[in-house]
């Protein structure tokens, strides 16, 4: 993936990710997108009350990982890291 690809692809996944923000913000945490590797994988953070949110897990791939895959069909998987 070129840089500039990346750029564009960062560019579509913070999009999807700022329609989210809203609903995670409204219980006290937010979420960072760190990186995209080269197979397609989205390494992102949990801040403030998602990090010890006993539903994290559940909000990263049933709401953060399908939202983005709707939206950008290439992605195949959503990470949290810390």
């Amino acid at each position: 993936m070129t840089a500039t690809d990346k750029l564009s692809l960062m560019a579509s996944i913070n999009k999807a990710i700022d329609s989210l923000r809203p609903y995670l913000q409204a219980d006290g945490g937010d979420i960072t997108v760190l990186d995209v590797s080269d197979d397609m994988v989205v390494k992102v953070k949990f801040t403030g009350a998602c990090i010890s949110c006993p539903f994290s897990f559940h909000t990263l791939k049933a709401g953060i990982e399908q939202t983005l895959k709707k939206e950008i069909p290439q992605l195949k998987e959503v990470i949290a890291v810390e």
